[in-house]
């Protein structure tokens, strides 16, 4: 028989909950399950593989599908660079505007490569995101992070599918006598409050997510053809997985 090939165990913590979870590098098999997912360019077929490939490799027990987005791109990060490596090359265009020979504006669109660490990307709070949204005095209501099940569920490049976005991330509304949870009441109930809120209201709702946690790095830029430099910020699992 064979001897075995020992796997390093690795801890994590959780930004959602900050729980330590302990995990393992995904080894050959997995890999080809998310390099054929990758290479068929549909991203829910991307999502679907790299909850698996977290389902392997995570030895705690998670409901993957409830997780919040930003933990599943944090947990998978982690497992990748530990890995394939901590370092990954990524290449920006430089968007600055100059002047060609015949005096005309364009960009100037020199590719510089950068390098990363992986382990030094951390999951962004932003100091202003807040839970709870007062809609009076004695309304309100209290959100939740979308999880990758209900994001897999909805086409958010839908308009009409807002609603059902909105509606899916309200963990309960409360009034000055009760607290009704939403998954204990119809959806369609859910819906009808939601478009029932004012326009004010419903940018409060939007501050939520855009102030949601997100995994993000800032990085600066300096290109050396035109000499141009700024801040870039770069966000999201796809932006740092090559």
């Amino acid at each position: 028989m064979l001897p075995k090939i020992e796997v390093p165990v690795h801890e994590m913590i959780l930004p959602s909950t900050g729980k330590e979870i302990k995990f393992r590098p995904f080894l050959v098999k997995e890999q080809k399950l998310f390099l054929m997912a990758s290479e068929s360019g549909e991203e829910k077929e991307v999502l679907k593989s790299v909850k698996q490939v977290i389902s392997n490799c995570v030895f705690d027990e998670l409901d993957i599908d409830k997780l919040p987005t930003f933990d599943i791109e944090y947990i998978f990060l982690q497992i990748r660079a530990r890995s394939i490596g901590e370092i990954v090359e990524l290449r920006y265009s430089c968007n600055n505007e100059i002047k060609d020979e015949e005096d005309k504006i364009k960009k100037c669109g020199n590719v510089v490569p950068f390098e990363v660490n992986l382990l030094d990307i951390e999951i962004q709070k932003n100091s202003e995101h807040n839970k709870e949204i007062k809609l009076s005095e004695n309304l309100g209501l209290v959100m939740k992070y979308p999880s990758v099940s209900s994001l897999e569920k909805i086409d958010i490049t839908k308009e009409e599918n807002l609603i059902s976005v909105l509606s899916s991330s309200i963990d309960y509304i409360y009034d000055s006598e009760q607290t009704y949870y939403t998954k204990d009441v119809p959806k369609k109930e859910v819906d009808d409050f939601v478009e029932s809120m004012k326009q004010s209201d419903l940018l409060k709702v939007q501050n939520f997510f855009e102030t949601m946690p997100k995994l993000s790095k800032t990085h600066y830029f300096e290109c050396k053809k035109c000499n141009y430099t700024e801040d870039i910020v770069i966000e999201g699992l796809q932006s740092f997985f090559v």
